[in-house]
């Protein structure tokens, strides 16, 4: 089902397994294989049992854009997503340090970027997380505000803090 109209991907730390069907699901749509390492969509976990599902925050102004010096990134106009053009990337990193959640990466190749395309707009994460009825990443309406882009560290402390509270995970981040 593509969409005509802008695309985001709405996650709730709370709800995510963990069970990492996400990457399994966006590596056999990309590289038709499973290699979570290729993923658009990685799961940290810096803390047992706080999952982290981190794909693009599809910013209104994406910086990773406007830092690429190649002009390999461009935003789709159907969806919003970031696209790279692998035959420009030069694989620099420019990108990652200006995104404020870091969430482009190297593909595993060493050769380019990789950032969530949406799918062209059937995100296929979205698709299997609810197919297993967890609904830890599902689509955003067009209302409603878009997450803030942040560092897998930062989504762990804020996720943390809400099962763990502040002291417990203070204590299990420390060792």
């Amino acid at each position: 089902m593509n969409q005509d109209r802008p695309v985001w991907i709405k996650r709730d730390y709370l709800l995510c397994s963990g069970c990492r069907r996400c990457e399994v699901a966006c590596s056999l749509s990309h590289e038709e294989q499973i290699w979570p390492e290729a993923s658009r969509v990685r799961v940290f976990m810096f803390v047992p049992g706080i999952e982290i599902p981190h794909l693009c925050f599809q910013c209104d102004d994406p910086e990773c854009v406007d830092a690429c010096p190649e002009g390999a990134l461009s935003v789709d106009k159907k969806t919003k997503a970031i696209r790279v053009d692998d035959s420009l990337c030069t694989a620099c990193g420019v990108c990652i340090d200006a995104c404020p959640g870091s969430v482009p990466h190297l593909h595993p190749e060493g050769n380019h970027i990789v950032i969530c395309d949406l799918c062209g707009g059937d995100p296929e994460c979205v698709k299997t997380c609810q197919e297993g009825r967890w609904n830890a990443l599902t689509l955003g309406e067009e209302n409603m505000k878009r997450q803030s882009p942040e560092t897998p560290r930062a989504l762990t402390q804020k996720t943390g803090n809400a099962i763990l509270g502040e002291k417990t995970l203070r204590e299990v981040w420390d060792q």
